[in-house]
C-alpha cells in the first residue's frame, strides 16, 4: 500500500468519526437533560412561565382588585364615635351608700382613696351606610349606652347621628344622619346562605381608631353560635346563629364594619373576637348578611324586632348523652331539652326537660328530657339547627311541628304555637 492510499484511507475514517460525533437530535436532548446548557433552561423556562401566568389570571383576585375593593367601599364605611355621660346625681356627687371620709389628724388623708364620682366615657366602633337615606349599621353593642352618637365619614366629614332602633338578640343597630350635602355611598348585601370554608373575605373599618382600615383572610367557619344581648327568664343568655368565623384581623373599634367578599359585598357584620388579651388572635366572628336583611327593615320601620321563641334551654346532644339514656343507636344528633320555661310555647305544647342528673367524665349532666330530632319536616343535628330555623324561617304566632324522642324510644310529633321573645336586657 502506498503513501498515497493510505493517507485517503486515514482521512475517511476521520471523516467517519466526525459524522458519529454529531448524531441524531433525540441524543442531543437526552444529553441535554442531564448537562443542561443556559439556552436549553431559557427554552424549557419558557412553558413553565407560561403556565404560571395561566394560574395567576385564575386567580379571584390581585393586587389591584383590592386596591380597587377599597376605593369603592370605604367612603361607605364611617367611624362611630360615642359618648356616655354620667347621670346627674352621679356628676354632683349625690352618690348612695357612699360615706365621706373625714380627715383625721396626724393621720393619712384616706380622702384620696374615696370612689371618685363617674366620668364622661367615649368608645369607639364602625358602621357601613345601608341606603340613600341616611341608614348606617352598625353593632348594638356599640351604641348602647351612648348618649350622643357621632359618625366620621372616610374624607373627614363629621355629624351626630341618631339612634332609629336597635336589637340585642342579633347586636344589630341601625342611625342614622341628615344628609343634607352628603354623596352617600350604600354598600349592597351578599348572600351569607351561599358562603363556603375558605372563601376569601375583607374587613374595613377602624381598630383602635385607625380609621380606614382594610385587612383580608377567609372565611374559617360557618355556623356558629354567640351570646346576645338579652337574657331568659331563668338567667341564662339567647343565642345568635349562623355567626361567620374569620381570619381576617378583626380588633376592638371594628365592631359594627363590614365584613365584604371580594365582590365588594356585604356579607356579615363584624361583632367580636376570640381572645384571651382584647386583641386579634386569628378568630373573628360577624353577624351574617341574611340576618341583617330580616332585622334592618323592621329595626327602619318600628325601632325594635320581635324573635320568635320556643322557650327551651338545651344542647346538642352528643354521643356520651344518648348512650346516658339508652337511646336507640339510630338517633343522629338532635337538642336534648335540659329545661322549659314557665307559661313558654314549649311549656303550652306539653315539652318535657330533663329530669335526672348523671356524670359523664366526672362532670355533671342534665338527661331524660326531650330529644328534638326535626322540626317541620326538616332534621334536627344540633341546636345551631333549631335556632336557626326558628330565627330565620319563621314568625311570631306560627306553629311548627317538632319531631321528638320521649323516653328513649317513644317518637312523638308535637305543634308548637311561637310567641315573641321576652324582653329582658337586665
Amino acid at each position: 500500500m502506498n503513501r498515497k492510499t493510505l493517507f485517503a484511507m486515514i482521512t475517511i475514517l476521520l471523516l467517519a468519526l466526525a459524522l458519529v460525533g454529531c448524531g441524531p437530535a433525540n441524543n442531543e436532548t437526552q444529553t441535554a437533560a442531564s448537562a443542561p446548557s443556559l439556552s436549553d433552561n431559557a427554552a424549557k423556562a419558557a412553558p413553565l412561565e407560561e403556565e404560571t401566568a395561566a394560574v395567576v389570571t385564575q386567580l379571584p383576585f390581585d393586587e389591584n382588585t383590592l386596591i380597587d375593593l377599597y376605593e369603592r367601599v370605604n367612603t361607605a364605611v364611617v367611624n362611630i364615635r360615642v359618648v356616655d355621660r354620667p347621670n346627674e346625681g352621679a356628676v354632683n356627687g349625690n352618690q348612695p351608700d357612699v360615706p365621706e371620709i373625714p380627715q383625721i389628724p396626724g393621720f393619712p388623708d384616706l380622702r384620696q382613696f374615696q370612689q371618685a364620682p363617674p366620668q364622661t366615657q367615649q368608645g369607639l366602633g364602625s358602621g357601613f351606610v345601608y341606603d340613600a337615606d341616611g341608614h348606617i349599621i352598625t353593632n348594638n353593642h356599640v351604641i348602647a349606652t351612648a348618649d350622643r352618637i357621632v359618625v366620621t365619614f372616610a374624607d373627614g366629614t363629621e355629624m351626630d347621628a341618631e339612634l332609629v332602633g336597635a336589637d340585642p338578640d342579633s347586636d344589630l343597630a341601625v342611625i342614622q344622619v341628615d344628609t343634607d350635602g352628603l354623596d352617600l355611598t350604600a354598600v349592597p348585601l351578599g348572600n351569607s346562605d351561599a358562603l363556603k370554608i375558605g372563601q376569601l373575605v375583607v374587613a374595613i373599618g377602624n381598630p383602635f381608631g385607625l380609621e380606614g382600615s382594610m385587612t383580608t383572610g377567609i372565611i374559617s367557619g360557618l355556623g356558629r353560635m354567640l351570646p346576645a344581648g338579652s337574657y331568659t327568664a331563668t338567667g341564662g343568655r339567647f343565642s345568635i346563629p349562623d355567626i361567620i368565623q374569620t381570619d381576617a384581623a378583626i380588633n376592638p373599634g371594628n365592631s359594627g364594619g363590614p365584613l365584604l367578599n371580594i365582590n365588594g359585598e356585604v356579607i356579615g357584620v363584624n361583632t367580636a373576637i376570640e381572645s384571651p388579651v382584647r386583641g386579634f388572635a386569628g378568630i373573628g366572628y360577624a353577624v351574617p348578611a341574611n340576618t341583617v336583611a330580616e332585622v334592618v327593615p323592621q329595626l327602619i320601620e318600628k325601632g325594635h324586632v320581635e324573635h320568635p321563641w320556643l322557650g327551651i334551654a338545651g344542647q346538642t346532644l352528643t354521643a356520651d348523652l344518648a348512650q346516658a339514656m339508652n337511646l336507640d343507636e339510630t338517633i343522629d344528633g338532635g337538642v336534648l331539652v335540659t329545661q322549659i320555661t314557665a307559661d313558654s310555647p314549649a311549656d303550652k305544647a306539653g315539652l318535657r326537660g330533663s329530669d335526672t342528673e348523671t356524670e359523664i367524665d366526672g362532670i355533671p349532666v342534665q338527661i331524660g328530657g326531650d330529644v328534638i330530632v326535626g322540626v317541620d319536616g326538616r332534621p334536627v343535628k344540633e341546636f345551631d339547627d333549631l335556632l336557626g330555623y326558628i330565627v330565620h324561617e319563621t314568625k311570631v304566632g306560627q306553629t311548627v311541628t317538632l319531631r321528638i324522642v320521649r323516653d328513649s324510644t317513644e317518637e312523638l310529633e308535637i305543634p308548637v304555637t311561637l310567641d315573641a321573645r321576652p324582653v329582658n336586657n337586665k
